[in-house]
């Protein structure tokens, strides 16, 4: 056994043990990208840096042993900036997407690249599932949503954006006409009382998603009907009042109640502050009474506390054309669900900051030499067009369009270490990135993996695992200095690369270079 100190802890470790394991079993989460416990090792990313108290050194902690008399600072501000250059050095030369275009551009963050996949496999209930997770009113906004995220499909480049929003209509279509209607299933009951004042879209939003997390919602207007500006502001020719109850009704199953014919003076509204345990303002452009409401004002409307959609520090949150008119129903309906994690922060006595939006990769248009690279994953041919527009895609039509999307997001969202990382040590992408960026390839030779160059580290990792169980060919290193890459050596194809370790190469990649299908 040898003596050490981490972080001015006395401990012991086995002679020979490595420094990385020993901290980690002390508690302390060091990051890492290229280091594999029980394999040969070389130092490549990094990120797992500690500093030599003694010296001051930041040494790397994947390929030292620990050594008697040893003092380790396993964090500071020196190793933090160490580790945060290092990931930058890294997405320098990382070329690709987390989330997808369409998706970033989606004012409600819908997974559009997961819904396309589904559609596309005649999955038509999971797909709407994925909708309604982000879209508290897929048929309507099918219909009418002017589609940002169209205008940012990486298709359109090549020839034709994907249909996203006939194809979002079909998936909310699903749930119409359906003996067995999908009711997404609420969280437990919190005892929270929350009042939305507002049944437009933005009010119906914010009451689906706060019903969800398991709050009691009551949508309070002074009109007949529910709707707001989706009633008086869109024809029926375009949004018929059957699509638009159905889905109004599906929110009411969530355990949303409505009080219609209510309206809401100033004296009333100071009662719900005090009655409810949150109140959720989301009335419409031109709606009276608000400015009467002691609510803090600006030219455009109600002024709150940036994305928290807060006001100061009191329980009440605006949204929608309160805070500023907007005739974009996408736009209104992505801050009734972004309002709901606010208020759920609130209500749950934690610090309100809103909804989370993690670090994203992103490397702009396609090159014209990376076309085919993508159409490898999709399917040729122009955008299709319903042939009878008012009735929308046939499920056959649905299947074919979704097709058509070239799968810009990463297969490793939720477990590539390198975006994981950049969030937490705040890295910036662009610090040292180059005018000219590597092209996207996909070597797409293999039943079941797919190996994206442009996102590889070059950790070592998938060299040594195919190294372990004596593949044929395997994967190494190739060329020299700045240009080495990782490839299957002699030319050969990724599927006589990985005949036995495929499964394990791909888990054990930090990125999302190699994945699964």
């Amino acid at each position: 056994m040898v003596k050490l100190k981490i972080d001015n802890r006395e401990v012991e470790a086995e002679i020979g043990s490595v420094l990385i394991d020993v901290i980690r079993g002390e508690g302390t989460e060091v990051p890492s990208m290229c280091y594999l416990k029980d394999a040969e090792h070389f130092t490549s990313c990094m990120v797992c840096v500690v500093k030599d108290k003694t010296t001051g050194t930041i040494i790397p902690s994947c390929s030292l042993k620990a050594e008697e008399g040893m003092d380790i600072i396993s964090m500071d501000e020196e190793v933090q900036e160490a580790r945060k250059t290092a990931l930058e050095l890294l997405l320098s030369e990382h070329v690709g997407d987390c989330e997808a275009p369409c998706q970033i551009t989606c004012p409600a963050h819908m997974d559009i690249p997961l819904m396309n996949r589904l559609l596309a496999e005649g999955k038509f209930l999971e797909a709407l599932k994925v909708v309604k997770k982000d879209i508290a009113l897929p048929s309507v906004l099918g219909r009418i949503c002017p589609a940002p995220c169209e205008g940012a499909c990486r298709r359109k480049s090549i020839d034709e954006p994907i249909s996203i929003c006939l194809l979002k209509r079909f998936a909310g279509d699903c749930d119409i006409g359906s003996d067995a209607q999908w009711i997404p299933e609420n969280e437990p009951d919190t005892g929270k009382q929350v009042t939305i004042i507002g049944a437009g879209p933005a009010g119906l939003a914010a009451a689906y998603h706060l019903a969800l997390k398991g709050h009691n919602c009551t949508i309070l207007d002074r009109n007949r009907k529910a709707g707001g500006s989706l009633l008086k502001e869109v024809s029926t020719e375009e949004l018929p009042a059957d699509v638009l109850q159905h889905e109004i009704s599906l929110i009411g199953q969530t355990g949303v109640a409505f009080k219609l014919n209510t309206s809401v003076d100033a004296k009333g509204f100071m009662e719900l502050t005090r009655s409810c345990d949150a109140v959720v303002v989301a009335v419409g452009k031109g709606e009276s009474g608000v400015s009467e409401w002691g609510l803090p004002m600006h030219s455009k409307g109600v002024e709150t506390e940036g994305r928290t959609y807060r006001i100061g520090d009191s329980n009440v949150f605006v949204v929608g054309s309160a805070l500023k008119p907007s005739k974009m129903a996408i736009r209104v309906l992505g801050q009734g669900k972004e309002v709901a994690f606010s208020v759920d922060q609130f209500l749950a006595k934690k610090p309100v900051s809103g909804e989370k939006f993690i670090f994203n990769s992103r490397f702009g248009k396609l090159l014209p030499g990376e076309y085919a690279e993508y159409l490898k994953e999709s399917k040729e041919g122009v955008r299709l067009e319903p042939e009878v527009a008012a009735r929308g895609f046939s499920a056959e039509q649905v299947m074919e369009e979704a097709r058509r999307c070239l799968h810009c997001d990463c297969r490793d969202l939720q477990s590539c270490k390198l975006r994981a990382y950049s969030d937490e040590y705040h890295a910036d992408q662009k610090r040292f990135r180059s005018e000219e960026r590597l092209l996207c390839r996909k070597l797409d030779q293999h039943d079941r993996v797919i190996y994206e160059p442009s996102k590889c580290i070059k950790c070592g990792i998938c060299v040594r695992i195919t190294e372990k169980y004596k593949e044929d060919f395997g994967l190494t290193f190739i060329g020299r200095g700045f240009d080495v890459v990782i490839g299957i050596p002699f030319n050969e194809t990724l599927r006589n690369g990985l005949k036995i370790a495929a499964d394990e190469v791909v888990t054990s990649c930090p990125t999302g270079a190699l994945s699964l299908k």
